[in-house]
């Protein structure tokens, strides 16, 4: 409890952020032993300025952590730190995952499966058809649908996913106790029985026009393919797509009318190979490989036996990382730092250092393996 309470007051420092709060944990081991620590160790941190240092010692947000940590437990709010097991694996090795999120109901982040889909607010006739058949095809292949919880598509595909027994997770730009659009509160209870909402904003968070871009970046990360129904030529839905991307995650657009504003976007997607065509959930099955009734695999932390993560006079993340390579032979960084739950921009340092050392090898493409 306390550990989590101590992240919820980083969170709440002024001037600290994600990227801050993940470089001073991997430094202290430990949200805890962040506030414990002495001026002098945690200005040695490099990216750690004098007045974020000053901040932490104030304990600023201790007393906000402490509120909120207790309205989460009697609103059964259930709070998913990075470190947690529980986070999701397709978050953690991006560069921008959140650090905290606030998420209700029964959803399986990690299912070895996900499909976002995303589309105008303006939904049609067609793109309700559209979206309400690729819910009801893609229930055979058992994967976790991620939307927005927005009018239009989202809620179309929300509202299949319930009717069709689909698990489904609405990505909140609010917090978790703000459902917007109101009106989506009962669908929104009722997905917790086989999903949930999620967020990475704090209690009593207003949706602001600057939380969407962020919300989509998240529609995307936990999306393994994103599917665009509708999109205006500048539709928000352009937005998750541009993350898709940056993630290499795949992205499929609906073809639509010539002469529909709602089928701009996706249009232009599929003419710029932004996105590729979507003609049916079989069709997509097959260039994903994807087969009904199995789940592939998905990137997992590689179970290494505890007394192979330690290699003498190398400390617990090199032995880690030394042990995974030992077993996959060569690996790529992005997966490396998936499976030892160790961020990229440590794990970068750390395969500098034991490159150094003499230990490991750069293979082309991002890949390391032993010498």
């Amino acid at each position: 409890m306390e550990e989590k309470i101590a992240i919820l007051a980083l969170i709440r420092t002024p001037g600290v952020g994600p990227v801050t709060i993940r470089q001073l944990i991997s430094y202290c081991s430990g949200a805890e032993n962040i506030h414990r620590s002495d001026f002098k160790k945690l200005i040695k941190i490099p990216g750690i300025s004098e007045k974020i240092v000053r901040s932490i010692q104030k304990k600023e947000g201790w007393t906000e952590a402490e509120k909120e940590w207790e309205q989460c437990q009697k609103t059964n709010i259930h709070l998913i730190f990075y470190t947690d097991a529980t986070y999701p694996k397709r978050l953690k090795s991006l560069y921008d995952s959140p650090v905290l999120l606030y998420s209700s109901g029964t959803t399986d982040f990690n299912a070895a499966r996900s499909v976002g889909i995303v589309g105008t607010r303006q939904i049609s006739e067609y793109g309700k058809s559209v979206t309400e058949t690729i819910i009801r095809e893609l229930a055979p292949y058992n994967p976790l649908l991620v939307s927005g919880l927005a009018y239009g598509v989202d809620i179309t595909a929300h509202r299949a996913c319930l009717k069709n027994g689909v698990p489904t997770v609405g990505v909140m730009a609010s917090g978790l106790d703000v459902v917007y659009p109101a009106v989506h509160k009962k669908t929104a209870l009722d997905m917790t029985e086989k999903g949930g909402i999620v967020t990475e904003n704090p209690l009593g968070t207003k949706p602001d026009f600057m939380r969407f871009p962020a919300r989509n970046r998240i529609i995307a990360g936990l999306s393994d393919v994103t599917i665009v129904v509708e999109s205006a030529k500048r539709g928000g839905s352009l937005i998750t797509v541009e993350y898709a991307q940056n993630y290499h995650r795949e992205v499929y657009a609906v073809p639509g009318n010539l002469g529909s504003p709602m089928s701009e976007g996706c249009n232009q997607l599929i003419k710029t190979n932004k996105a590729s065509l979507f003609l049916s959930v079989d069709d997509m099955m097959q260039d994903l490989q994807w087969k009904p009734g199995s789940a592939v695999e998905t990137k997992t932390r590689t179970d290494i036996p505890e007394k192979e993560l330690f290699f003498e006079g190398f400390t617990q993340d090199e032995g880690q990382v030394l042990a995974l390579l030992k077993k996959s032979g060569d690996m790529q960084i992005d997966d490396m730092s998936w499976q030892t739950g160790i961020h990229l921009g440590k794990l970068a340092t750390l395969l500098l250092n034991l490159e150094f050392q003499g230990m490991i090898r750069s293979l082309p493409g991002k890949k390391y393996a032993l010498i």
